[in-house]
């Protein structure tokens, strides 16, 4: 059995894998094969029509010798674009070759088949004694790939998958992210199941009528396919006396190209799947193809396409006057929230203080923006409209980790939920006041008279960013241990230069990270975190 791919017009690459039922010639064949293998070339003629050059690859074969009639098949699958191939005839008798050679060739070749189009066919026909055949294959549009499988293994019936007598594939339920498929059993899944998977072709351009166009629109796309879909995708790259075999967990590959993705998912001999992570409202295609692991030789399903159901309408949380919401915004899915508020008085403001990450905050009244920011800490906004006007504010996580922020509506300028804050929430440390067992620091305050309380905690070097990052800046002094509190004090000043205050902390390990944290507490029990700070005590002194 011959398998061979060949790149028209101008590249080939030929290759030759399981071979069998092959008889090397005698030395009287040898020399007739030679004597017609002159035809059996690169051929290359201009197109008057169209002043382009077109080139004809002529592939010549002889089959084993043997007086009795002999089947055999030749299976070409177009990769690309429509091609014209042509199986010829070549009949000469080996005891009077010499005779023979002073005839013209052309008088020896018949047409037995000749196929146009970008279909998969096949050709079976029957040897006969002392005959060779020529393969002619022609690609006008442009160059393009194609697979050739030759064989005289009539018998085996498994070097191609078998498609059921029903090849379509299924629909069977469709959501705003996932399409649920199913489809008929391939009798070869009976028969080989250890040898056989089906692989599932997402995308959102078009169906392809076999696994080789698929594997050349994603080559033309310039992406380079990863080592692991080897066995499917560009099998004309591998060694072909390899054997791979796969297991029968799912293997999900995403190619990106610059008008979306196509993405490959192969799941054994499974043949239901719910294709997930989907977008919303839009229009996709799905293949289904059978694989022979054994031999890359695969078989299409009939495509089918699916649109996914719209993403419902965000879920509207209503604000009442004064009451806090605590949300956790989800950073994977990159969902909007949405909250609205019906004034009940002009003056309102709107109070937003980010637990973590940053969030995304956009305040629009009656279809008009009024605001849109990023924030980390806390953000007030005052406003001024009519009574009755509707407000809606949309939060999202700006970060691909999940978010958290704490929003009030209040139209009582006089009780504000959070505590007067001072200009910056960062903590100052000094350098020149460090030391081996003592770290200095300072923060600023407000014109009131408030409670500060300091937090120390001992960490590695590799915990610095994740106890960062991972900080609740809407926890208090209670969510920590006892065992952290270095202290509290209260201070203010009417003069915000002067509302500054500093504070060594003794007691500390030499060459040792600490982070330090500051919790500003009013009357009211609401607490504010300042910024973390993370300082390494000297290591000599």
């Amino acid at each position: 059995m011959f398998r061979f791919w060949i790149y028209l017009p101008f590249h080939l690459l030929v290759a030759m894998c399981l071979c069998h039922s092959i008889k090397v010639p005698t030395n009287l064949q040898y020399e007739w094969l030679i004597y017609l293998l002159g035809f059996c070339s690169m051929t290359v003629f201009l197109n008057a029509s169209s002043s382009f050059l077109i080139h004809i690859f002529r592939y010549c074969f002889i089959l084993e010798e043997d007086r009795a009639p002999a089947p055999f098949t030749v299976t070409v699958t177009p990769c690309d674009v429509p091609i014209e191939w042509i199986c010829f005839s070549l009949a000469g008798d080996y005891d009077t070759l010499e005779a023979t050679k002073s005839q013209k060739i052309p008088k020896l070749v018949s047409m037995i088949f000749n196929y146009k189009g970008n279909s998969v066919e096949t050709y079976m026909g029957m040897s006969s004694y002392s005959a060779f055949y020529m393969l002619e294959f022609l690609s006008i549009e442009r160059d393009t790939h194609i697979t050739v499988y030759l064989t005289t293994d009539t018998t085996s019936g498994h070097l191609y998958p078998e498609l059921p007598l029903d090849p379509r594939i299924d629909v069977i339920g469709i959501g705003h992210a996932t399409v649920t498929l199913a489809w008929k059993q391939s009798p070869s899944v009976l028969k080989h199941k250890e040898n056989i998977q089906y692989c599932l072709l997402v995308n959102e351009k078009h169906n392809y009528k076999s696994l080789c166009a698929a594997e050349t629109a994603i080559r033309s796309s310039g992406m380079k396919s990863p080592p692991a879909l080897a066995l499917s995708l560009f099998p004309y790259l591998l060694d072909h006396q390899q054997v791979m075999i796969l297991s029968n967990s799912e293997l999900s590959i995403i190619n990106r190209v610059s008008n979306g993705e196509v993405r490959q998912i192969c799941m054994g001999t499974k043949n239901t799947y719910t294709v997930p992570n989907l977008r919303p409202s839009t229009q996709y295609y799905f293949d289904v193809f059978v694989v022979n692991l054994l031999t890359n030789a695969s078989a299409a399903y009939t495509g089918t396409f699916a649109r996914t159901l719209e993403e419902p309408e965000p879920k509207v949380i209503e604000l009442k006057d004064g009451k806090v919401i605590h949300l956790t915004l989800d950073g994977k899915k990159q969902k909007f929230y949405s909250l609205q508020y019906q004034a009940r008085h002009k003056k309102i403001q709107f109070i937003f203080q980010s637990c973590s990450g940053h969030v995304g905050v956009q305040i629009t009244r009656n279809g008009k923006v009024l605001a849109s920011e990023n924030i980390a800490g806390f953000r007030h906004f005052s406003l001024k409209g009519k009574l009755l006007d509707t407000y809606l504010v949309q939060l999202r996580s700006m970060d691909h980790t999940n978010s958290s922020v704490k929003v009030q509506v209040s139209s009582h300028f006089h009780k504000p939920f959070f505590p007067l804050l001072p200009e910056s929430l960062k903590i100052k440390s000094f350098s020149k006041l460090r030391t081996c067992n003592s770290v200095t620091i300072a923060w600023l305050g407000t014109q009131e008279q408030s409670k500060y309380c300091v937090y120390k905690k001992r960490i590695k070097e590799d915990q610095v960013w994740m106890e960062v990052r991972s900080a609740d800046r809407c926890s208090g002094p209670k969510s920590r241990h006892n065992s952290e509190k270095v202290l509290c004090k209260y201070f203010y000043d009417i003069n915000l230069r002067r509302a500054v205050t500093t504070q060594t902390i003794k007691g500390l390990e030499a060459g040792t990270l600490y982070l330090f944290d500051v919790y500003l507490t009013e009357p009211s029990g609401i607490p504010v975190r300042y910024h973390s700070k993370v300082v390494k005590t000297r290591k000599k002194c």
